[in-house]
C-alpha cells in the first residue's frame, strides 16, 4: 500500500522519554516528505506548533483537542466546544475540593493559579497558561459566545474518582470523559474524535486522499477509533492492551523511536 498521509498522536506515541522529538523521528518524517505528517492530539494548538517547526512542516494542518479543533494554518476547518452549562456544573462540583481545573479554548489556556498541576502541564507542553478564575473565564466565554474545547481536572485520586462518577451520570450524552491516570480527567465534547477529525481533513483539505491511504499511530483509548478507521493503524509497543489488540501492526515503544521505525518499514 502506498500511504499518502501520516497522522500521529503525540504523548506516549511520538515523543521520547524526555517528551521530545528524537533525531531519528525527525529524519524519518523529513525523508518521506512531501507525504504530510499531521499531529493529532488532545493538546492545544500552541503545544503542537513547536513540534511542527522541528519537523519543518509548519504549513501542514493540525488536529487539537482530540478532534475538537481542526486547523489549516489560521483557517478553522472544524470547531466543537463543550456547552457552558456543563462547564458551570463542573466548576460547581469542584468548588469544595482540591481539584485543579485547566480550561482551554483554541490557544487560550486558563488556570486558577500556577500550582503543582499547572507547572506540570507547562513543563510537559512547553506552553504557559494565563491565571484567571474559572468563574471569570466562564462569564467571559458566555459573553463572547465561546466555550471550552477541553477541560482538564487534576487532583487527588479519590476526589477525581468522585467527580468522574458524578459527571458520567449527569452528562453522559454531552461529554466524553477520559482518564489517562487516576489523578486526571480529560473532558471533551461527545461528538468529536480523532477519526471524525481526519474525516474533516480529507473532506476539506486532502480531498484526493481516501481513509485507506492514511497511516496512523497511537497508544491510548482515545486513539482506538482512529486506528481502526485508517488504512494502517499502528500501535506503539507501550500502548494499552486494548489498543494493541485492535492495531493492524505494532511497532517499538515511543522511547525507542517506534514511530520512526514504522515509517521506515511501511513507507519506502
Amino acid at each position: 500500500m502506498s500511504y499518502q498521509l501520516i497522522c500521529s498522536d503525540i504523548d506516549g506515541t511520538l515523543l521520547n522519554k524526555n517528551r521530545e522529538l528524537s533525531k531519528a523521528t525527525i529524519e524519518e518524517v523529513q525523508r518521506v516528505a512531501p507525504i504530510p505528517m499531521v499531529l493529532i492530539s488532545s493538546r492545544m494548538p500552541k503545544a503542537l506548533r513547536h513540534l511542527q517547526i522541528e519537523f519543518g512542516n509548519v504549513s501542514t494542518p493540525l488536529i487539537a483537542y482530540n478532534g475538537g479543533l481542526v486547523l489549516d494554518k489560521d483557517r478553522v476547518l472544524h470547531s466543537t466546544f463543550i456547552k457552558n452549562e456543563v462547564l458551570a456544573e463542573i466548576i460547581s462540583k469542584s468548588a469544595d475540593t482540591s481539584i485543579h481545573l485547566s480550561l482551554y479554548h483554541a490557544d487560550e489556556w486558563y488556570v486558577p493559579s500556577m500550582d503543582y498541576w499547572a507547572k506540570r502541564e507547562e513543563n510537559n507542553t512547553k506552553v504557559t497558561p494565563e491565571i484567571k478564575s474559572s468563574v471569570e473565564v466562564l462569564n467571559t466565554w458566555i459573553q463572547e459566545g465561546k466555550g471550552a474545547h477541553k477541560i482538564m481536572c487534576m487532583g487527588d485520586a479519590e476526589e477525581i474518582d468522585a467527580l468522574y462518577k458524578s459527571l458520567e451520570i449527569t452528562f453522559s450524552n454531552e461529554i466524553m470523559l477520559y482518564r489517562s491516570k487516576d489523578t486526571y480527567i480529560e473532558i471533551s465534547h461527545k461528538d468529536i474524535s480523532k477519526k471524525t477529525a481526519i474525516e474533516v481533513l480529507l473532506n476539506n483539505h486532502y480531498t484526493d486522499i481516501s481513509m485507506n491511504k492514511v497511516i496512523a499511530f497511537g497508544d491510548n483509548y482515545n486513539d482506538i477509533e482512529m486506528l481502526k478507521a485508517v488504512g494502517l493503524g499502528v500501535a506503539v509497543a507501550n500502548a494499552n492492551e486494548e489498543v494493541l489488540q485492535i492495531a493492524d501492526a505494532v511497532t517499538d515503544t515511543n522511547k525507542n523511536d517506534g514511530v520512526a521505525k514504522a515509517i521506515k518499514e511501511f513507507i519506502k
